[in-house]
């Protein structure tokens, strides 16, 4: 169970995506009311879990490929309470001097993070949200940790389905600002696959998120598309999560899209 105090303007009525999620990946920084969501959720869609873990793999592999391009330097948006697996420790692991910023707008995840990463000068954790891109770059934790005139990983890795409406217009701010040899990597849920019964479990999910704190957009594999803007994504191009960066990763796909885009 997560322990406290928390921010005065925490709310426990209703269930939150990203402490749903660190529970699907068997954290503990979750409340009663995540767990209880997390056990309709599975009952709608079993494979939810498998989901969750396909994610965090992708997580992993996309920031490994980074740092063999040379990129140091990572913008991690809608990136939840720090479960086993975060990018500071995947990255550090290979070189400690990467600098990774983490953003999210929950309380909670941010409370944890910044208790995960006290002490290290190479990472920040900043509350902000992620659909205000000006704002997020301009927040200290980023502009006095990254350089943005050189190359930086943006990960939205498992974040954007909580965000409805016109996900271009933000991201399309992000992608300007930044320096030529960046690196986007996107992951997102869909019901935009081959399988009609996988298609409906996940319109499923949205239901089950309806009326908790962070309600679902699914979003199809062309509409993901149009969140690269004008970079391409790299081989093997938009597919599922589990087949980058090439196929026959795992046994089964996630019905989660996976992108990974390189500004020229």
């Amino acid at each position: 169970m997560a322990d406290g105090p928390w921010p005065d303007e925490l709310d426990l009525s209703r269930p939150n995506g990203a402490r749903v999620y660190d529970y699907l990946l068997g954290g503990a920084h979750n409340f009663q009311v995540d767990r209880d969501h997390a056990q309709r959720l599975l009952a709608a869609n079993p494979e939810q879990q498998y989901g969750a873990q396909a994610n965090r793999a992708f997580l992993r592999r996309v920031v490994e490929w980074c740092l063999d391009r040379g990129v140091r330097q990572f913008l991690d948006l809608g990136s939840g309470v720090p479960t086993v697996g975060n990018v500071h420790e995947i990255a550090h692991a290979h070189d400690p001097a990467v600098r990774v910023a983490y953003v999210d707008c929950d309380p909670i995840a941010v409370a944890h993070s910044t208790e995960v990463v006290d002490g290290l000068d190479t990472v920040s954790v900043t509350r902000a949200d992620l659909t205000r891109p000006l704002e997020v770059l301009a927040a200290e934790g980023v502009a006095g940790l990254l350089d943005l005139d050189e190359p930086v990983a943006l990960l939205a890795i498992a974040c954007l389905h909580f965000i409805g409406g016109d996900a271009e217009r933000f991201m399309a701010v992000f992608r300007e600002r930044l320096a030529p040899g960046s690196v986007l990597a996107i992951s997102h849920g869909s019901d935009d696959v081959d399988d009609p019964d996988h298609a409906a479990r996940m319109r499923a999910v949205v239901e089950s998120f309806r009326d908790t704190a962070s309600p679902v957009t699914l979003r199809s594999r062309a509409e993901l598309r149009e969140l690269l803007g004008d970079l391409a994504p790299v081989e093997p191009g938009i597919v599922d999560v589990t087949d980058w960066p090439r196929a026959g990763l795992a046994a089964r796909p996630a019905a989660t899209w996976a992108a990974v885009a390189v500004k020229e």
